[in-house]
């Protein structure tokens, strides 16, 4: 119950404090004063003199001046110092007095040289006025104008003219090359939609100029006539104005943007600095354990980023507009960007980049990647692409592969080739030498699978019914087979060895124990096509 009335004392504090600022800036405005003679500002007024407010002075003052000129004598304008201020005299008049309260605090002015400028601006009033009553000078000026109207329109007219034939001839032009550039027989430019938006272009191109001319001309005409003669300056300056701030940004930013540049062409000059001491490091030590040849492209390509990233970073003060709150806002949007949606691209450029140098993987390698296996055809930085013996390209995701497991049927071969390997399950009562040799026998019928190593048969298991034979040769990759094929034909084969010699491919499984103990004789265990060893 406490802090609720001293909350309220606050709020009323604060809008009392609030009202008093408003009131003091509407006096502070209210108290200063301009004089204005002819349509020209001669002097602003800010404080009192004598007990006489801003507006007062500057109205006794308009109408000395005003009475001085209607007099019609030679008025010679001068500034006399006082113990009061700087007197400004029109003639043998006081025109008014200026104060050391008269000159603006924030040009750090004092009040000499106000009157000098208020002098000044008083001079030209007093030409002007003797202008504007002068007949044979305002003929020239209307004629001035009359001239600069008739060359305006007729630069009109020729802006006009040029923007017609410019659009033709461009129109014509752009349509002959754009109808040239072709893949094939399709055109890689929509002539209609680059034809529009040139003509479009001419069109804005010529409207600024005659706006620009039109602008010129509206401050050459108010500026040949006495009354209006400050408006046109003020127009003139206001353009001139557009134009230094705009030549000034330019002449400011070439330092910056030299330094920019330079540190761009100092990240190229390193970058290919770093190029060629990868290529004589892979010339010198092909087979180095953190560089290899399949690996230079990528370590080039990350370096090669790392640099120009190090280098915009560093560039980035140096860039125009970087100060800006849009260049700010800007970065901070596109950096909101990248950390929302750039995770997932990350992880696979990452597990892209871990497949790269560690070497799981090589382009025309046979592999088995989870279910699926093929030839790999292309690593990408985010997927890699596997060709199957099935004539299936597959497009594996980087991060996948990672997390899989990977069988390698190229990387254990001796020389060029790849493994092939297949497995067969036998009853108890054919002889595993018999097994093996009849293995071996459809592998040497197999066209691709080399003799030289031999093919080998492994009894990788002793299972409850029956012993599991894996058979395992090297094929040769240069054989216009893919391993789908060569396994084809190798199955094949085996059932016709197998049909050949009797014996059939079938696991056995029992529902009960059979009468007769599945056995081989001693006298079995060599059949065909097994060889019994040579007796010394």
């Amino acid at each position: 119950m406490i802090a609720r009335p001293r909350l309220l004392s606050f709020v009323i504090a604060l809008l009392l404090s609030v009202c008093w600022s408003l009131a003091l800036a509407r006096d502070a405005s209210v108290d200063e004063a301009t004089l204005t003679v002819f349509n020209r500002s001669i002097i602003t007024f800010r404080s009192e003199f004598l007990g006489a407010k801003p507006a007062f002075r500057a109205s006794r003052a308009r109408m000395v001046i005003e009475e001085a000129l209607n007099d019609g004598a030679d008025l010679e304008i001068q500034v006399k110092p006082s113990p009061e201020g700087q007197l400004v005299m029109l003639g043998h008049r006081l025109a008014f007095v200026i104060t050391s309260s008269d000159a603006d605090p924030l040009l750090h002015e004092n009040s000499e040289s106000v009157a000098q400028r208020a002098a000044g601006n008083l001079q030209r009033a007093v030409e002007e006025t003797r202008e504007l009553r002068n007949p044979e000078r305002m003929l020239k000026s209307a004629g001035k104008a009359v001239l600069a109207s008739a060359v305006v329109l007729l630069l009109l007219w020729l802006i006009h003219r040029i923007r017609s034939k410019a659009t033709t001839y461009l129109l014509r032009l752009a349509s002959r090359k754009a109808a040239s550039l072709r893949v094939g027989n399709t055109p890689l430019l929509d002539t209609h939609t680059l034809l529009s938006g040139l003509s479009q272009s001419l069109r804005i191109l010529a409207l600024g100029l005659a706006a620009l001319l039109l602008y010129q001309w509206l401050s050459f005409v108010l500026s040949s006539f006495p009354y209006t003669r400050s408006w046109g300056e003020r127009l003139n300056g206001y353009l001139l104005g557009i134009a230094s701030e705009i030549m000034e940004s330019i002449v400011g930013a070439i330092p910056d943007l030299g330094i920019a540049i330079a540190i761009f062409l100092l990240a190229r000059l390193c970058i290919s600095f770093a190029g060629q001491i990868l290529h004589r490091l892979t010339l010198a030590q092909p087979d180095h354990p953190w560089l290899r040849t399949e690996t230079v492209p990528t370590s080039r390509r990350l370096i090669s980023i790392a640099i120009w990233l190090f280098a915009l970073a560093m560039a980035y003060p140096y860039l125009p507009g970087a100060q800006t709150e849009a260049f700010k806002g800007l970065s901070v949007l596109l950096g909101l960007m990248l950390s929302l949606g750039a995770s997932s691209i990350i992880g696979q450029g990452t597990a892209g980049l871990v497949l790269t140098y560690t070497g799981t993987l090589r382009v025309g390698e046979y592999v088995r990647i989870g279910e699926h296996e093929g030839t790999v055809v292309d690593m990408g930085l985010f997927t890699t692409r596997i060709r199957t013996g099935l004539g299936e390209e597959l497009t594996l995701p980087n991060s996948m592969i990672t997390s899989s497991v990977t069988k390698n049927y190229s990387r254990a071969v001796h020389g060029p080739g790849y493994i092939v390997d297949t497995v067969v399950t036998i009853g108890y009562d054919t002889p595993w030498r018999q097994v093996e040799a009849m293995l071996i026998e459809a592998a040497r019928r197999t066209p691709g699978i080399l003799v030289e190593p031999p093919p080998r048969v492994f009894q990788t298991a002793l299972s409850d019914y029956y012993p599991e034979y894996r058979l395992v040769a090297q094929a040769v990759p240069t054989e216009p087979r893919p391993r789908a094929e060569v396994l084809s034909t190798l199955h094949a084969n085996i059932q016709d060895v197998f049909n050949t010699h009797g014996v059939q491919i079938m696991s056995p499984h029992y529902m009960a124990d059979p009468e007769d103990a599945k056995l081989v004789l001693t006298k079995d265990w060599y059949r065909t096509p097994a060889e019994p060893p040579e007796k010394s």
